[in-house]
């Protein structure tokens, strides 16, 4: 056990780690972050040229009451990489055809996401909490400072607390394990949740931001969400999908599509999207794209190979409203090869309209 010295010295190490200038001291957790109870939470360890990088995606439930947080979270790491599963779900014929020469509808297939996230969440951590402030870059800043205390070695955390209206919002700043991570709360049940048509109608910008893994390389890219581009579907109503005519980047002749790919004869660079519910009663939503060259390379209607596939929890405010998701990329590769797990695509992300 550490004496009071320990901890002290323990602390102050990870106040440097984290950047943080100085910290006055914490008082008893009696106030929710941000005035909030229930968090959606997206985390990565995400280290270019590592091959133990993982994601978590669940929920932070926090109780006031008795200073105590609850987390539930779907985990997905390189030295257990999973291989994809089908939800069951094909769009119907509104929204995707089964003619691999059709432009305008995506291909009629199941729709895949990452290995257990159909199932329950196998990370169940308990632990305490203490809201602070603290002084971040020189401004006193409200911090939410996590304790995890039912595992084997430390885990602490601190995200930075903001509030709005009627959502609030934790920003990453330190974690003994983590390297990145997103957060928003509400006072909304976990069981609260948008449907596809909502989702598909949302008018304010959805604004990308995360941190991404792929071929040792981390990047950060930014962009919006065509959330409006995608097509509901008339009988399948629980997925949307969205075939995007053109790439510029992705699905060329350099990338893998030396046949088909964006700059051959045949110029193919269109982008396979397809963007599900996977529950009624919580809030996970499925995201997963592929370049429609990769199954012609393959002579696959539906692509079987290193697909996108793309975990998300939605963000929903007081009022029950749709803000966006926290999710990662869970995406292993699925053949073999001297190093596969070179070729694995992982993130930690977010698509909100409050970034």
């Amino acid at each position: 056990m550490f004496t009071t010295v320990h901890r002290l010295a323990l602390t102050l190490l990870m106040i440097v780690a984290a950047g943080v200038a100085s910290v006055p001291a914490a008082h008893a957790a009696t106030e929710l972050p941000g005035g909030r109870s229930n968090f959606v939470v997206s985390t990565g360890h995400l280290t270019a040229g590592a091959r133990n990088n993982w994601v978590r995606l669940g929920t932070y439930a926090f109780d006031a009451s008795a200073g105590t947080v609850a987390a539930r979270m779907h985990v997905w790491s390189q030295t257990a990489p999973q291989p994809r599963v089908g939800t069951g779900t094909v769009p119907d014929s509104s929204c995707a055809t089964t003619d691999p020469a059709d432009t305008a509808l995506v291909r009629a297939c199941e729709i895949k996401t990452a290995g257990g996230f159909t199932a329950a969440p196998t990370d169940q951590r308990s632990g305490v909490y203490e809201l602070r402030t603290e002084t971040v870059n020189g401004v006193p800043t409200p911090i939410v400072w996590i304790s995890w205390s039912n595992l084997s070695s430390a885990w602490t955390e601190k995200w930075i607390v903001e509030s709005g209206q009627d959502l609030a919002r934790l920003s990453f700043l330190y974690s003994t394990k983590a390297t990145a991570g997103y957060g928003y709360g509400s006072n909304a049940p976990f069981t609260t949740r948008r449907a596809m048509s909502t989702v598909q109608a949302h008018t304010a910008p959805l604004t990308l931001d995360g941190r991404f893994w792929a071929n040792d390389q981390l990047t950060t890219p930014g962009g919006t969400f065509q959330n409006q581009s995608f097509r509901t579907c008339d009988t399948t109503t629980w997925c949307l999908t969205m075939l995007q005519p053109t790439s510029s980047r992705a699905c060329q002749k350099s990338g893998g599509c030396p046949n088909y790919g964006g700059g051959t004869a045949a110029n193919v660079s269109s982008i396979q999207y397809y963007l599900q519910k996977l529950s009624s009663t919580d809030r996970r939503d499925t995201l997963w794209h592929w370049c429609t060259c990769l199954a012609m390379e393959r002579g696959e209607r539906c692509y079987t190979g290193n697909s996108h596939v793309k975990p998300m929890l939605q963000i929903i405010d007081d009022n029950g409203a749709f803000r966006g998701w926290v999710g990662v990329e869970a995406s292993f590769w699925p053949n073999g090869g001297t190093d596969p797990r070179k070729s694995d695509m992982l993130a930690a992300f977010r698509m909100a309209d409050w970034v």
